[in-house]
């Protein structure tokens, strides 16, 4: 008896030896993923127990391998896309200056909510006060003296007109008296000559609706000094810095006593403005994921701010462009919005969040852990136990979830939730091959 127990220590050492190297070696099912394998692994582990524990107990013959079965579950299946990426309101604005006038005041702070046209900061007006006062000057001059050169124009039109009356009553007169012979010919181009001259003396002034008017430089004089007036009223103006959007302040880079136009940091504006009724997030696919993700699509939302909880969201809009993804890499990422659904959420602009989107789903599937597929000759099964043997069946693969994947029976094959389908899945086990289950 002392003899034979270490032969069978020894056997059992090389069954257990010839099992592990089948699960590693060339005989293994291929797999469908990392996750897969290791699902594979810890199951071909069960199955090598079973035989330890069923050959110790048969003394060492040899019986039918133990296997582990499971159910196949019909339940909602969803294929899901996990990416992640900042919260932030769905309309959000820079406030800037371009006026060098100093900060008096700033009525509103972080997280207020403001009104579009709401003051946020009143700025020194003293200087702009003056240049309006100015540039009123200028205009009243300009409109004052275009006036005065309308007058003179519409005057000196009169007299040159006049004059020209005069000179062709003159030119007549004379040339009736050169027809006569009573004057030289001389008198007769003297006349013709202050004809002409009275002609192009009328004819110098310019003529609007029937009436003189100045030179139209004095008219562009009245406009710039106009234009100029008016973009110093509205630089006054702008010494009431308002909102541009009604929604939440977020950020104030600006303080009393500065200028409105330095910021300690030249990227920042005065202020940020976000409107946080609603929410967006910000994020970038991957070229390789894109394609299976269309606006519409349902997303579920998490964050840490959340404590486990998740929101809705759905995909609003996909840029039409890709671009650079970040840290030098080839790969090209394309800007996507989720638009959150659920309102008065603790969720808050600013911080990041997860969102898993679905990009399928399928009611009533059956289902099975994807460690319980294998591929053969391009071929995907799953092993079945029925009376006690083995049977390979051919299913068609659906959606795929991260753990489980939706199957179809192969025509003419049954599949379903009282089938009983082996966890680890081993080409050894042939077709027909007599087993015995676990349990059972």
């Amino acid at each position: 008896m002392n003899n034979e127990e270490p032969n069978k220590t020894e056997e059992l050492d090389q069954e257990l030896e010839k099992l592990l190297s089948e699960d590693g070696g060339s005989k293994r099912p291929k797999r469908r993923g990392k996750l897969k394998k290791r699902l594979f692994t810890a199951a071909a582990v069960l199955v090598v127990a079973a035989f330890v524990a069923s050959r110790l107990m048969s003394g060492g013959k040899e019986q039918a391998p133990m296997v582990a079965v499971l159910s196949p579950a019909v339940k909602l299946i969803q294929n899901r896309l996990a990416v992640s990426g900042p919260v932030t309101g769905t309309d959000s604005v820079d406030v800037v200056s371009n006026l060098h006038a100093e900060v008096l005041e700033i009525p509103v702070k972080e997280g207020d909510m403001v009104e579009k046209g709401q003051v946020l900061a009143i700025l020194d007006d003293t200087d702009l006060k003056k240049e309006v006062e100015i540039a009123k000057n200028n205009y009243d001059l300009a409109v004052s003296t275009c006036a005065e050169r309308d007058k003179e124009a519409r005057n000196g039109y009169a007299k040159a007109a006049q004059d020209l009356n005069t000179a062709q009553a003159n030119y007549d007169r004379t040339k009736i008296l050169f027809d006569g012979g009573s004057i030289p010919l001389v008198d007769l181009e003297n006349a013709q000559n202050a004809l002409n001259d009275a002609k192009r003396a009328r004819d110098s002034y310019t003529i609007r609706n029937g009436r003189a008017v100045a030179d139209d430089s004095y008219r562009l004089q009245i406009e710039k000094a106009k234009f100029d007036y008016d973009k110093a009223q509205e630089r006054l103006g702008d010494t009431q810095i308002v909102a541009p959007i009604s929604g939440t302040v977020v950020r104030v880079y600006t303080k009393i006593g500065r200028f409105a136009d330095k910021m300690d940091d030249d990227n920042k504006p005065m202020f940020e403005i976000e409107n946080l009724d609603e929410l967006e997030m910000e994020i970038n696919i991957s070229e390789y994921s894109i394609g299976k993700v269309e606006v519409g699509q349902e997303a579920e939302i998490s964050a840490d701010i959340l404590n486990g909880e998740t929101i809705r969201g759905r995909v609003v809009s996909i840029s039409p462009t890709g671009e650079e993804k970040a840290g030098g890499s080839t790969e090209r990422v394309i800007p996507t919005t989720i638009r959150i659904l659920d309102k008065n959420t603790r969720l808050i602009a600013g911080i990041t969040a997860r969102a898993e989107i679905i990009l399928e789903e399928a009611e009533d599937a059956l289902t099975v852990p994807i460690s319980a597929l294998f591929e053969d000759s391009g071929v995907t099964y799953v092993q079945t136990v029925r009376e006690g043997l083995i049977h390979w069946v051919p299913v068609e693969i659906g959606i795929e979830g991260d753990i489980e994947v939706q199957v179809t029976a192969a025509e003419g094959e049954t599949l379903d939730e009282t089938s009983q389908v082996l966890g680890a899945p081993n080409l050894m086990y042939a077709e027909g091959m007599a087993v015995t289950v676990l349990g059972q």
